[in-house]
């Protein structure tokens, strides 16, 4: 419920904005293209997290989504992409630092999350490679229109599965929800998609090794924790792997 929530409502307000400036609406087989690539990235990859991580530490998890680059550089032979040496090895590099970030907590994780992380990973590294050569509305407006049927695929199944809606709703909770529709779907998400028809794959999905590290960042600030040597070390080998990737041939936008 609370991703159905998030993506539906981005997704809703992302579309009305554009449409208020004069974008035209998706044609249909645009919007069967959003539809498939919303629910491998949203309704799958998102929400395979989302229930993961009640079973699934958030090291392990951290860790596992960390191979997505990996399975998209495999994915991409599917279409005849491939990566350079360097961009492999920035990839097993950035892997490789992730690990050794994770392993400083405690990696704990059920078979049923375990298994539930992977779904999630291969979903959402499938859907990246595949929407890159699916008919998509142009633009930001090919975001709005996977985040509103990404949503609309989880409202059903919110209403399928009979979910109850919450007795009370805290403040932090309401806010949190805010800063997810707003900075987590339609900037953050939108800026994934244009990367993903812009640039390198390797680069799109450098993200992935970067995120532990903004986590642990935000964990010194907002929750006064401490950073080790360990994590030290990782963040180098992080930055390292990443700037491996960076050079890349900008290629034009479909």
């Amino acid at each position: 419920m609370m991703a159905a929530i998030r993506f539906s409502l981005a997704g809703g307000i992302l579309y009305a904005f554009l449409r208020w400036r004069g974008y035209p609406a998706p044609r249909p087989k645009e919007w069967l293209g959003a539809l498939v690539v919303g629910v491998l990235l949203l309704s799958i990859g998102n929400v395979a997290v989302a229930v993961a991580q009640k079973t699934v530490s958030t090291s392990a998890a951290a860790m596992a989504v960390a191979t997505v680059p990996l399975w998209i550089g495999l994915f991409s032979a599917l279409w005849g992409e491939s990566h350079s040496r360097r961009e492999w090895l920035g990839i097993l590099l950035g892997m490789i630092g992730a690990i050794v970030l994770a392993s400083g907590g405690a990696l704990r994780a059920s078979p049923e999350g375990a298994l539930l992380i992977l779904l999630a990973t291969v979903s959402w590294a499938f859907g990246s490679v595949w929407a890159k050569h699916l008919p998509m509305p142009a633009g930001v407006m090919g975001s709005a229109a996977q985040m509103l049927t990404g949503g609309v695929v989880l409202i059903v199944l919110c209403l399928v599965q009979g979910e109850p809606w919450p007795a009370s709703i805290s403040h932090k909770s309401l806010w949190s929800m805010v800063f997810l529709i707003f900075f987590g779907s339609i900037i953050a998400y939108s800026a994934y998609q244009y990367l993903l028809k812009t640039v390198r794959p390797a680069l799109a999905t450098s993200n992935t090794f970067v995120n532990p590290v903004v986590a642990m960042f935000l964990g010194v600030w907002l929750a006064n924790e401490v950073v080790d040597a360990q994590e030290i070390v990782a963040l180098v080998i992080i930055i390292v792997g990443v700037l491996l990737v960076m050079p890349f041939r900008a290629k034009p936008e479909v």
